[in-house]
């Protein structure tokens, strides 16, 4: 039986000398709380608050990072029960052994860091998974989540998440969230995030529908506009700080209103071009940041991403099931249009993330660098890992800085793992900022002050909390 080691130094430097600054500074932020402006939690998850299923729904189902790696290891999804509910018994230990004897598979990733926080930390783990031990570990998991103190709202205070963001449709009513709000039992607070994609996608077969579902007079283009504003102002009563979005690329080209106009009318009749199409999408692009603009709401952007590369696997499991690919991304020229405008706008805020990492260095950082509006989302989906971490606080802080950084964005379904995602980017933080102390570029008091900023003060003041 080989034990589930969780090292107190993981992550930090190996040099002794950095390692001990690291460690200082890492003490000082590790337990500060979690604040998570952009993530994927299902708010009824909390309102209900009813004990989760079984450790399959918990760890395994909801958490694409952790079936993508094991149906590329020949898992299947249906064994893991991807899109699926909750799962039978049987179904459900199958699903545990088949992570368990895979759990080979998760080596060198961050979902294997991201795992082993969570069996030691939450569940007194203490054997690493196999083939063998996967009914015990299954059994202890179970019983424990039976128990009143790994309940939903019980793990959310010892998690010691202090603001959490979810994602969520403009045309829903919001009403998890509004109770969530009245329950003096939830200390946390738990925003909405306004995330309009579709809803600015006239290619799609179904947005003449959708449209119309976002209420008002939608029948011209200033019925729709109208509609759009009047849901955002509907998700800042319930406490939305920002929204999201999701293209293909990040042109942002407004159209003259006369072609607005028209582009609208053939696409409600079903007679967009694609071309016309992608020309709408940029234009709202641009008119998200011209509302943002007046009623204050982050606007965060993170373009180039193919969605549902494999289309057997999206028939059958539907989105967001492990087959999201990225592509190469431009932002300078595409960008323009909307920072010409709204660049230096007061108060506008415009976090750019990206998962083509060579955009950091070469895009964001000098966009940021310059534009008071603009600031560099934490590497986040396929970056969020310990190299390309170090990757971006190099190069994106020597151009822009630590104070154009949003602060760390954990962007997860999986519960559980919220705050071994944070402590994984205290750690990183804590060993950049060690290695310029001991390499003189900074003092310890003002490394200190910098990775107590990243932690909290960074991300309330990006997300204006």
């Amino acid at each position: 039986m080989a034990s589930l080691t969780v090292h107190p130094d993981r992550l930090l430097p190996t040099e002794p000398g950095v390692r001990d600054i690291a460690r200082r500074l890492y003490g000082a932020v590790q337990d500060l709380p979690i604040i998570s402006p952009h993530g994927h939690v299902d708010p009824r998850l909390l309102l209900d608050d009813r004990p989760f299923a079984d450790p399959a729904s918990l760890l395994i189902q909801p958490d694409h990072y952790v079936t993508r790696l094991l149906h590329a290891g020949g898992v299947g999804l249906d064994v893991l029960g991807v899109g699926e509910g909750p799962l039978p018994e049987d179904r459900s230990r199958a699903a545990w052994r088949a992570l368990c004897a895979n759990w080979h598979l998760l080596r060198g990733t961050p979902v294997r860091y991201w795992f082993d926080s969570e069996l030691a930390g939450i569940f007194g783990v203490t054997e690493r998974p196999d083939a063998d031990n996967a009914d015990r570990l299954y059994d202890r998991i179970a019983e424990q989540l039976r128990q009143p103190s790994h309940q939903p709202r019980a793990l959310l205070r010892r998690f010691g998440i202090e603001f959490m963001a979810t994602t969520d449709d403009p045309a829903d009513d919001l009403s998890a969230h509004e109770a969530l709000r009245a329950d003096p039992d939830v200390a946390t607070t738990v925003a909405p995030t306004f995330r309009p994609d579709r809803y600015l996608e006239p290619g799609r077969p179904d947005w003449p529908g959708l449209v119309k579902g976002l209420g008002g007079d939608t029948g011209d283009y200033a019925g729709y506009l109208a509609a759009l504003e009047e849901r955002r102002r509907y998700f800042i009563a319930h406490g939305a700080v920002s929204t999201d979005h999701g293209h293909l690329d990040a042109g942002t080209e407004p159209l003259e209103r006369h072609d607005a106009e028209r582009i609208y009318r053939a696409a409600l009749a079903g007679q967009a071009t694609a071309a016309e199409a992608t020309a709408f999408r940029r234009h709202m692009t641009f008119e998200m940041a011209r509302m943002a603009c007046d009623d204050g709401l982050v606007m965060t952007l993170h373009p180039g991403v193919h969605r549902n590369h494999h289309p057997p696997t999206g028939r059958r499991y539907g989105p967001d099931t492990g087959h999201d690919i990225p592509v190469a991304v431009e932002y300078t020229r595409a960008l323009q249009p909307l920072l010409q405008r709204f660049g230096t706008h007061p108060g506008f805020h415009l976090v750019l993330f990206t998962v083509d990492p060579d955009v950091f260095s070469r895009e964001i950082a000098p966009l940021a660098g310059f534009y008071p509006a603009v600031y560099a989302g934490a590497p986040w989906w396929f970056l969020d890992n310990p190299s390309e971490i170090r990757r971006f606080q190099q190069g994106v802080t020597e151009t822009a800085g630590f104070s154009r950084l949003s602060g760390f964005i954990d962007d997860t379904r999986a519960f559980c793992s919220i705050p071994a995602r944070h402590d994984m980017s205290r750690r990183l933080d804590a060993g950049f900022l060690a290695e310029l102390v001991a390499a003189h570029r900074l003092d310890e008091d003002e490394a200190l002050d910098t990775i107590t900023t990243l932690v909290v003060d960074q991300p309330r003041a990006v997300f204006k909390l």
